[in-house]
């Protein structure tokens, strides 16, 4: 066999793997809005948000605008569509938007815009395969890597926004099984003082590297994960589980809600102008929420409403899970905590996941019992449940089962740079007023759970998987 024979089967096994990626990240977003009876398509279930239908649209427009026009050159064939679904981000200024259903267009436009695009995109991937270096984005595939990540981005976005539909506008296909709680007692794990590697290094040869351009080479990130650097931590305590519904009731019953000492100044303003009494995702069945027992207590499932799992990891907005950790005279970790806590080792070393470094996982067949991830389930486990994805120190389910909050403000490492072909992606966010979160959620998948990859949220953003545990210094 020639090597030319040779290197076209490697870029042919290549790109057919780039279309199967495509195709299972597509039936990710389409089981989410499969869940949407006809009638609510036009649905808005988070005020901030755009409606359902627009997303429909705007993963077509993003693969579009990025892959067909500004990398394969092709001409728009509905360039008014490429425009109205090209930005899902929330409104700016704080203003809801006041659209109506009927500014929008019909539903088998959007459907017959998403066929066509579809099939160009896939024609793309395999004409790739001759023309690997011929543009920048298609180096190491990185504007596949994006589209891919980015659609999968939303189909966990998506889930958060589809919760808040009302149970009789969309189809419950089934429930999570209720897993048994292993029974936990909440603790603190010492931390001795070590390094945290955050981000990935910008490690590229060749055509990338000398020119700055957008590729990075190694392994993918996007650019907010640029570039690696290491910082001293210092020892501290964390607890070795995310806190429940059970304890942040505790927090409840104490009139957590009530204590202005608790909460920071924009937190209170906040909470009180939205009347937050509760985790968003609880329901109650009284009147004062102070006096009630925790059997007058209901959670939001995907698909139902159940008694409150007291087991289950609390989801709540940064300014709630900050005012707990203050209740208990504690704080959010850093991102360098959390970091040093997950992946690093006693003996100084760091490890590609908590529970094993990267050639371990590589022969562990069974590395979902680590953790509630990658759309194992649509709703929480038990805290607890899955003890095989403790780190080197022994803090429990670091990646899964709920987003964490962290103290620290989202902003750039340095080095950054921002992609050319997305400038906004991270930079439109540093403004000091977005958090960082690590971690995982059960809707997060399996390629976001790299050590270097962030997440970040406003802190009075009610809707996420996020959860948090508190540190002492």
């Amino acid at each position: 066999m020639s090597s030319s024979t040779a290197a076209g089967q490697v870029h042919n096994s290549v790109h057919r793997d780039w279309l199967q990626r495509f195709a299972t990240a597509r039936a990710r977003t389409d089981e989410l809005f499969g869940l949407v009876r006809p009638e609510a398509i036009y649905d808005r279930p988070i005020p901030e948000r755009h409606r359902i239908l627009f997303y429909l649209g705007h993963l077509e427009a993003f693969d579009a605008n990025l892959i067909l026009r500004d990398t394969f050159g092709i001409a728009p064939f509905h360039e008014k569509f490429d425009r109205l679904f090209a930005f899902g981000i929330d409104p700016v200024g704080g203003k809801l938007p006041d659209d109506k259903p009927s500014d929008w267009p019909a539903l088998h436009e959007i459907h017959d815009y998403v066929k066509r695009v579809r099939l160009a995109v896939d024609e793309c991937v395999v004409r790739a395969a001759g023309v690997s270096l011929a543009h920048p984005h298609l180096e190491n595939d990185l504007i596949f890597h994006v589209a891919v990540e980015h659609r999968l981005m939303h189909a966990e976005t998506l889930t958060y926004m589809l919760h808040h539909l009302p149970l009789n506008r969309k189809i419950a296909v089934f429930a999570s099984a209720i897993l048994e709680a292993t029974p936990i007692t909440p603790r603190l794990v010492d931390i001795p003082a070590g390094i945290a590697t955050l981000g990935l290094e910008r490690a590229g040869t060749g055509k990338s590297r000398q020119s700055g351009g957008d590729n990075f080479g190694g392994k993918f990130g996007w650019d907010n994960e640029f570039e690696a650097h290491t910082i001293q931590v210092p020892a501290f305590a964390v607890d070795a589980y995310k806190v429940t519904n059970r304890q942040f009731l505790e927090f409840l019953h104490s009139g957590g809600y009530d204590e202005r000492s608790h909460w920071t100044p924009d937190a209170w303003e906040w909470k009180t102008k939205n009347r937050i009494r509760h985790p968003g995702l609880w329901v109650a069945h009284g009147q004062d929420n102070s006096r009630l027992k925790s059997s007058d207590w209901h959670l939001k499932t995907m698909f139902d409403e159940i008694p409150l799992p007291l087991d289950w990891p609390v989801y709540v907005s940064h300014a709630e899970a900050s005012a707990y950790a203050r209740w208990r005279h504690a704080e959010l970790p850093t991102e360098a905590q959390f970091h040093r806590a997950a992946w690093g080792t006693p003996q100084g070393g760091e490890r590609e996941f908590p529970w094993a470094d990267a050639a371990v996982e590589q022969k562990n067949t069974n590395w979902k019992t680590c953790g509630n991830f990658d759309f194992a389930r649509w709703d929480p486990a038990p805290v607890g449940a899955h003890l095989d994805g403790a780190s080197a120190f022994g803090v429990d389910e670091l990646l899964g089962n709920g987003w964490e909050w962290t103290s620290t403000i989202f902003g750039p490492f340095a080095g950054f740079r921002a992609f050319s072909f997305y400038p906004g992606y991270s930079a439109d966010f540093f403004d000091g007023k977005h958090y960082v979160m690590k971690g995982a959620s059960p809707r997060t998948a399996a390629c976001f759970l790299r050590r270097s990859f962030r997440n970040w949220f406003q802190p009075h953003y009610p809707y996420i998987y996020a959860a948090f545990r508190c540190v002492q210094n």
